[in-house]
């Protein structure tokens, strides 16, 4: 059985980031896109991350920044990993993650017109183009970049690609639960989901979204065993 990783998004203060880890999270995603309400500078996020357990990833979102821009906050704060999500090609996220030395995760914003074929087809895309290309994050699109609370239609997610993929868009206490079931991704992430208002997260629904996330877990555990005994 694997369990599900959790990614929490957007994080911009100390207590923030606190209650993330002591609730279980995996991974921190720390947005350095200027037009973002959940922005912080490369000097915050450093600060941020200074106190941060091993074994906790550090995730720096990225809206079509130029590989020098990507390096210079890589050279103030300890990202492990980059998230490509405006309009760059597969060339420029190959490029600055080389400058960086870091790997990356391209975010797809799933259309109603998107099918799983086109899924697989960018996945391909992206790890031709470059050793440090680990995966998709998919998000639902919208006209602006970044998340809108939105859902996308799951069952467009081929059962191949799944545990493969981060699955963004839409997240809450109330779908975490059916969204693991249904997908069976490697990792989630949310952000506005356990927020109190933007850029400020609620201790209280980060520890309840990961209750749901683990209550996914023991669901699947419990089939998977049911399984092996039959």
């Amino acid at each position: 059985m694997q369990r599900t990783r959790i990614k929490i998004c957007g994080l911009t203060r100390p207590e923030d980031v606190q209650a993330a880890v002591a609730h279980g999270a995996d991974a921190l995603g720390f947005v350095f896109y200027d037009a973002s309400p959940r922005h912080v500078s490369a000097a915050q996020a450093a600060r941020l991350m200074a106190r941060l357990p091993p074994f906790v990833g550090t995730v720096g979102l990225f809206v079509n920044a130029s590989a020098e821009q990507v390096r210079a906050v890589t050279d103030i704060a300890p990202l492990a990993l980059l998230q490509f999500h405006g309009d760059e090609t597969a060339q420029q996220c190959a490029e600055a993650a080389a400058l960086a030395q870091r790997p990356f995760m391209r975010a797809f914003r799933v259309k109603p017109d998107t099918t799983g074929a086109d899924l697989l087809e960018y996945e391909h895309q992206y790890r031709t183009a470059s050793p440090f290309f680990s995966g998709l994050l998919l998000d639902t699109f919208v006209d602006a970049y970044g998340g809108a609370g939105k859902v996308f239609d799951w069952s467009l997610i081929p059962k191949e690609l799944a545990p493969r993929v981060v699955l963004s868009g839409g997240l809450s206490v109330q779908n975490a639960t059916d969204a693991v079931l249904r997908v069976r991704p490697y990792a989630v992430d949310i952000s506005s989901g356990v927020e109190q208002r933007k850029g400020i997260k609620d201790g209280l629904k980060i520890a309840a979204f990961v209750s749901a996330i683990r209550a996914a877990d023991a669901t699947i555990e419990r089939e998977q065993s049911n399984e092996r005994r039959t």
